[in-house]
């Protein structure tokens, strides 16, 4: 075992033990389904800002992001611009109202539960829809963060990537499985903290290195002068409107993350959402402009192109650093991808035992059997997602933008319009879930001319449509009680 490993074994001990305690003290805390699933409505602003932002993150901003800007320069800065913006619009149009409208509609856990009680639809089928938009999606967001740790473990050990991905999938199931939304929230804190400081660390010592930012600008200039130029791609051609709409259009799909989502309902209070929206816009834009500067710190420093441009976070830091400092850093990775994952696989769990499960048998469950089902169905779909990782060849960034833009699409759409226009009905709603989701898995299936554009754009934009058109042909089937509980909720704001 190389030092660089030996070290970097007692920084992922280290990592890995302080994560195996905050599950264990969760498992404690746990004592329902209510409590496994949103932690019981009680975290506090900073708490739910900063989880809901590493939830986010993933590895792809340790991984993906850099690897587009070690590539592509300045051109990825667009996709940073747009999510900035999603993340705030985000906070500021659905924070508060949601954290309200689900709590007050029975304490809806869950977003299916969530629209089937806004619009009090005594059918299965919007509930049934949203929950299989939910499912089908994250299991390639899952697969995508398989797949970062399958590299990582890869890069840094040398293990065969299939047991890599093993590897992966075993130590997230650990904690998320007992500790459930306390533990996936605790755990996302402390991972959002370790992450940032090596999205500092990377990009600040390579500056110095180099003898300060003209010179850092400098060295990549003389690589490739297009690769500072926002408006070019790294060929020198103008950046057309399709590229700039595309990758800004990353933003649109905050609207739809239930992950992210959970944490404004988990908020301990609606008054919370201001101080948890300010801190929560400025993680992500330092987060973001921390990543691009990772990707152009590896055009600088690195002589040798890399073969896979999404391990440039890898490359720089073993290169740079003291083999401990190195295994900290590198430890980050792996908090970047627990800490999406565990969230994304709760929120499968909740919408198998919350929402679909009582679909089929028809019958409801006990709180001890909601909370047995959930940590049930959080294996099974690990073990799914598992699968989908185990192509080596595969680019996070790629999956990652296919199932953000078909859960962006689907649940964006139908879940802001419900929050704001009390004519929306459930026919409308679920048309908008119908035609989002349909529409990502059309388009990205084509290439060429229009089709180039990214599929969240067009698939919201023909949701949206949708929900006015559907509701305004159903608006005489709006229920007088829904309207006057939706007119009491709107009051509170």
């Amino acid at each position: 075992m190389s030092q660089l490993s030996a070290s970097t074994v007692i920084a992922f001990m280290v990592y890995v033990s302080i994560v195996l305690g905050i599950g264990f003290y969760a498992y404690v805390r746990t004592k329902s389904a209510g409590d496994y699933f949103l932690g019981g409505r009680q975290l506090s602003p900073a708490v739910s800002a900063i989880s809901a932002g590493a939830s986010d993150m993933s590895g792809w901003v340790l991984l993906g992001l850099p690897g587009y800007a070690y590539l592509a320069g300045l051109e990825a800065a667009w996709i940073s611009i747009g999510l900035v913006i999603g993340v705030a619009a985000n906070w500021l149009l659905m924070a508060k109202r949601l954290r309200i409208y689900s709590a007050q509609l029975d304490d809806a856990v869950t977003l299916p539960a969530y629209l089937q009680r806004r619009f009090a639809d005594s059918r299965p089928w919007l509930k049934s829809i949203a929950s299989i938009s939910i499912l089908v999606f994250f299991l390639f967001y899952v697969g995508s963060g398989l797949i970062a740790g399958g590299k990582l473990f890869n890069e840094v050990f040398g293990f065969d990537y299939h047991i890599a991905v093993f590897v992966s999938v075993a130590l997230i199931l650990v904690y998320t499985l007992f500790g459930g939304f306390l533990a996936v929230s605790w755990t996302d804190v402390f991972q959002g903290i370790l992450m940032l400081l090596a999205l500092v660390a990377v990009p600040v010592l390579v500056i110095s290195q180099a003898g300060g930012t003209a010179e850092f600008a400098g060295r990549i200039d003389q690589q490739n002068p297009q690769l500072l130029n926002i408006f070019t791609s790294a060929e020198g051609q103008v950046l057309g409107w399709m590229t700039i709409i595309s990758t800004m259009g990353w933003g649109l799909g905050y609207f739809g993350q239930p992950h992210i989502l959970a944490r404004f309902k988990a908020l301990r209070s609606p008054q919370d959402t201001g101080s948890a929206a300010a801190i929560g816009v400025s993680w992500a834009l330092l987060c973001y402009l921390l990543a691009i500067l990772v990707g152009l710190s590896g055009i600088a420093f690195l002589d040798q192109p890399l073969v896979d441009s999404e391990k440039v976070f890898i490359a720089l830091t073993s290169l740079i650093f003291h083999p401990l400092v190195a295994g900290v850093l590198l430890a980050a990775i792996l908090a970047a991808i627990m800490s999406t994952v565990d969230s994304q696989l709760l929120v499968c769990s909740a919408s198998l035992a919350e929402d679909l499960y009582p679909l089929v048998t028809r019958r409801e469950l006990t709180t001890e059997k909601r909370l047995q089902l959930g940590r049930i169905a959080v294996v099974a779909l690990a073990l799914l997602a598992t699968v989908l990782a185990m192509n080596p060849d595969s680019k996070v960034l790629d999956v990652v933008s296919y199932a953000w833009a078909g859960l962006g699409a689907s649940l964006g759409p139908a879940i802001l319009v419900s929050l704001y226009w009390r004519g929306m009905t459930a026919a409308g709603a679920m048309a908008g879930v119908i035609t989002g989701g349909l529409t990502v898995v059309l388009w990205s299936g084509l290439e060429g001319g229009l089709f180039d554009l990214y599929a969240l754009v067009p698939g919201f934009i023909f949701a949206l449509v949708a929900i006015v058109v559907f509701s305004l042909l159903t608006k005489s089937s709006l229920n007088p009680v829904v309207v006057e509980q939706f007119d009491q909720m709107h009051r509170q704001l």
